[in-house]
């Protein structure tokens, strides 16, 4: 059955070194920009701005990626882009005015979807049916190996090469994907019946006019607004985590070097509970994880908000093993519901949205850390565990989204 599939082999070696250098470009340009600016502002601004605008570019890039016959062709030339505005921006640091180099990261952000769910959506088209669910659970693995190689190599080329190269080498393993986006299947419809009326102007009208397919898919099936509703609680409390390590580090540990290695513990213990599931897909319903894994995670943050070393530790770990199965269901829930002709939309939207709840988190968290660290964990903790009852509160607006299956 591999033999006969040989572009999921290409699809995951594509998506690993994607979102591998995807994951090192962050922390390097963050390191590149301060060393050669020496400004921690401008450095921050810098990483804003590529974040910002990913949440920003994402319909778009969905709307474009539904409408192409070769996604995948599409695809790699985003990342073909997304990698050469990397390196222009490096380019620019400490040589052009600053608000040059902030539009030019702006722009290429818009192409960070390009990574994310622009590469998921096209999955089913590289396995057979029946293989979609164990392929979904290590595509999602490679965003935890990604979440532990990447700052890892970010550090070290940074040590050893110097913080520049460090951002030459993320921009080239996002360029090495580019083949293998290339060489993705092309969508295979059968010949379309004519059409008339709201559907017949939908497929006739520009891209500007149906960037917002994608959120009405979403708003318009249950199972997809449970899903994204959930993700994004999920996401905005990690961006509080995130904004806290600093500090938990240097109260638990007397360092905020450790705060940020607990990341790692949480990476991995994602990559785990994915591998556990890669081996049994079918062991929990993708529905019931969706709700379950916010619980365990609301646990896990107000664990943290003890502030003891072993208690820190144990609670970010806790965090990956809820983080890593929400992400495969969340990703298992959307192949399943994601109508065919919006498949790209529904993921990019998603993605688009989770960024958003995460910089909410991050930018809400922060202050509260300076104040009063245990309390906005604490409210990290209520926001995730909020994210249960939403599940079941939902009631969306128009009928279900879903009009073909795949899964």
């Amino acid at each position: 059955m591999a033999d006969r599939h040989p572009s999921s082999h290409s699809y995951l070696v594509g998506a690993l070194l994607a979102r591998t250098g995807d994951e090192m470009a962050g922390p390097a340009l963050l390191l590149a920009a301060f060393t050669l600016t020496g400004s921690a502002t401008g450095a921050s601004s810098l990483l804003a701005a590529v974040t910002v605008s990913a949440a920003i570019g994402g319909p778009v890039l969905g709307a474009l990626l539904d409408r192409s016959p070769r996604p995948g062709r599409l695809l790699a030339g985003a990342l073909a882009l997304y990698a050469a505005g990397l390196t222009v921006v490096l380019g620019g640091l400490g040589r052009v005015p600053v608000a040059v180099t902030l539009l030019v990261a702006a722009v290429t952000g818009l192409l960070g979807p390009a990574l994310s769910g622009g590469w998921t959506a096209q999955l089913p088209r590289t396995v057979p049916a029946a293989r979609l669910p164990r392929a979904n659970a290590l595509d999602a693995m490679t965003f935890g190996v990604a979440g532990l190689a990447g700052p890892v190599l970010a550090g070290g080329a940074a040590e050893a090469l110097g913080a520049p190269t460090a951002v030459v080498v993320s921009a080239a393993l996002i360029a090495a994907a580019a083949p293998a986006a290339w060489r993705l299947p092309p969508v295979s419809r059968p010949a379309p019946a004519p059409v008339s009326g709201p559907t017949a102007r939908s497929q006739a009208a520009p891209v500007t006019g149906i960037v917002t397919s994608g959120v009405r898919a979403i708003a318009g099936s249950r199972p997809l607004a449970r899903a994204t509703l959930t993700s994004v609680l999920s996401c905005a409390a990690q961006g509080m985590l995130i904004a806290c390590l600093p500090l938990l580090g240097e109260r638990a540990a007397g360092g905020a070097g450790f705060g940020a290695a607990l990341l790692s513990c949480a990476a991995l213990s994602a990559l785990l509970a994915n591998a556990v599931l890669a081996r049994h897909p079918h062991a929990i319903a993708p529905d019931t994880v969706l709700w379950a894994a916010p619980l365990l995670q609301a646990a896990a943050l107000a664990l943290a908000a003890t502030g003891g070393p072993v208690a820190l530790v144990m609670a970010v770990t806790v965090v990956g093993l809820a983080e890593g199965p929400q992400l495969t269901a969340l990703f298992a829930v959307r192949h399943r519901e994601a109508p065919e002709r919006l498949r790209a939309q529904v993921f990019t939207t998603g993605a688009s949205l989770k960024i958003t709840g995460f910089a909410v988190g991050a930018a809400v968290a922060g202050p509260l850390a300076d104040r009063f660290l245990p309390g906005a964990l604490l409210i990290a903790a209520a926001t995730a565990a909020l994210a249960a009852p939403a599940c079941f509160a939902v009631r969306p607006g128009g009928g279900p989204a879903r009009t073909t299956t795949h899964a």
